[in-house]
């Protein structure tokens, strides 16, 4: 039995939810897709910033491309008070639970964007009580101002 499901979030679009307990240290999925170099990433226009991209940094000189059907848990949202972190071991990156997750959940990570100029296009509805309104990574969500989100749990 998979240890997940595939229904419509509360976060953003589908989502990935236990169909489990999972214990904090359990491996959920494998993020599965093409190895590309950093040069492909960076001169294709797949890979824009103007549309939804799975892109996971490997290296110094490949990125992981996960737009694939196959690849299900490219369907896993960010959030600001995440259930799961993304680890990687040469080309091969899985989800894990950093806490444990009980049946019925979302699974989550932090996407880890940086905090740039571009920020306010990726805003977050995460919805957790330390959202800081844009999915930034959580060492530099200090930098934003009104930290708060416009759509919070009570």
């Amino acid at each position: 039995m998979k240890p997940y499901k595939v229904r419509k979030s509360k976060i953003d679009n589908l989502g990935l939810y236990a169909a489990k307990d999972i214990k904090n240290g359990e491996k959920v999925i494998q993020y599965k897709g093409k190895v590309i170099t950093r040069k492909e990433a960076e001169e294709n226009p797949k890979y824009d910033n103007d549309k939804a991209i799975y892109l996971f940094n490997l290296n110094k000189r490949y990125d992981l491309d996960g737009d694939f059907k196959f690849n299900t848990a490219r369907l896993i949202n960010h959030s600001c008070n995440p259930n799961c972190e993304v680890t990687g071991t040469g080309l091969k990156v899985w989800v894990h639970a950093i806490k444990n997750i009980k049946k019925g959940e979302e699974f989550s990570y932090d996407y880890g964007f940086s905090f740039d100029e571009d920020y306010k296009n990726y805003p977050c509805r995460c919805r957790s009580k330390n959202c800081c309104g844009f999915i930034i990574r959580e060492g530099s969500r200090w930098r934003i101002k009104n930290r708060k989100s416009p759509k919070q749990d009570k």
